[in-house]
């Protein structure tokens, strides 16, 4: 029997939210559930391992896998667009599968190869809905076989300016800018397939940081003296260790609720000029230099003035509760550290 998938409609516009409707056409029959589920024992040995798909192979997917590695009877898929990577990610212990996100009909091959997914890549770069998203659904829902759980890192971006509040998970979204936007609009499509039974999560990550992760260290922006906003001008940013987050991907596979939402910040809430203070006098380097939010206007980008002008605090008490998270790197005291390894 040919089942359509559950595909969420786009979003239209910025304020426009459609109300979620469960499908009239389900992709997996309750009866097709009890088949599989009654069948496990009869299956090869390959079906019932784990088949863990990783989308947007960077930085902390690479660290989601090496971290999931040290667990047994796993299979590692891997899918990317790049044919340079391909060597690079079989070593990294993964089975890389040629397919672009913005190119659907590259992606038909994934239809049950994974029972599980870590979806780290970005959304789509222009519109307000994330088709990259939609066109990954779709293709992995074209089987009868059930998707058990995904894990999807999102951004804290999707608050918009909280203005300094304390920020949980239940406070609305209201995003400000169309990349945020259409970071809901991903998150609405995963938090959908929790209709179904999937344990599909949502991470809502601040800033990642690591002293060895690409672009991704302090020291790269205090070496070039990037100017940061003087104190009475200011914004709270969070931060997480990239490894920390990894961790918290990993956990949402196996710990992760259906539909649940999580901050996936550590226990650091600073301004931001504060936070590359306090990494330059950890890292020996010169502090940043301070300017008006005016004379920020004149030196950063739309795109980077968007950061400056969002401020909130995010609480992290839900994601220690349900998935019994403990970090590695509590706060940037530990993860910036020269004499701790990272």
């Amino acid at each position: 029997m040919n089942r359509k998938p559950i595909i969420v409609p786009s979003i239209t516009s910025f304020a426009q939210q459609h109300p979620v409707r469960r499908s009239s056409v389900m992709p997996y029959a309750r009866g097709v559930y009890k088949l599989v589920r009654g069948t496990v024992g009869a299956l090869p040995m390959r079906f019932r391992r784990a088949r863990i798909l990783v989308v947007g192979c960077g930085d902390v997917a690479l660290r989601v896998v090496q971290l999931g590695q040290k667990a047994p009877r796993r299979i590692w898929r891997a899918l990317t667009s790049s044919p340079d990577r391909l060597a690079d990610l079989r070593s990294s212990g993964m089975t890389p599968l040629r397919g672009n996100l913005d190119q659907p009909d590259t992606l038909r091959r994934l239809a049950g190869l994974g029972t599980h997914i870590v979806y780290c890549a970005p959304p789509s770069q222009q519109g307000v809905s994330d088709e990259r998203m939609r066109a990954l659904l779709r293709a992995v829902q074209q089987t009868q076989q059930r998707i058990q759980s995904v894990a999807y890192v999102s951004t804290s971006g999707v608050y918009g300016d909280c203005q300094g509040e304390w920020v949980t998970e239940t406070r609305p979204v209201a995003p400000a800018n169309a990349r945020a936007v259409r970071r809901v609009d991903a998150e609405r499509q995963i938090r959908y397939l929790a209709s179904d039974g999937v344990r599909a999560t949502v991470l809502r990550a601040p800033g990642i940081y690591a002293l060895n992760r690409p672009n991704g260290s302090p020291a790269t922006r205090l070496m070039k003296q990037v100017p940061v906003l003087r104190p009475e001008d200011d914004v709270f940013t969070n931060h997480i260790h990239a490894d920390d987050l990894a961790r918290a991907c990993w956990l949402a596979l196996w710990r992760g609720k259906t539909g649940r939402v999580f901050n996936a910040n550590d226990d650091t809430a600073m301004l931001m000029g504060d936070y590359f203070d306090y990494s330059a006098q950890v890292l020996g380097l010169p502090a940043p230099p301070r300017i008006s939010r005016n004379e920020a206007e004149h030196c950063f980008s739309a795109l980077q003035m968007s950061f400056l002008s969002e401020s909130r605090r995010l609480s992290n008490l839900r994601i220690k509760r349900e998935l019994r998270m403990q970090w590695r790197y509590p706060t940037i005291k530990q993860g910036l550290s020269p004499g701790r390894p990272v």
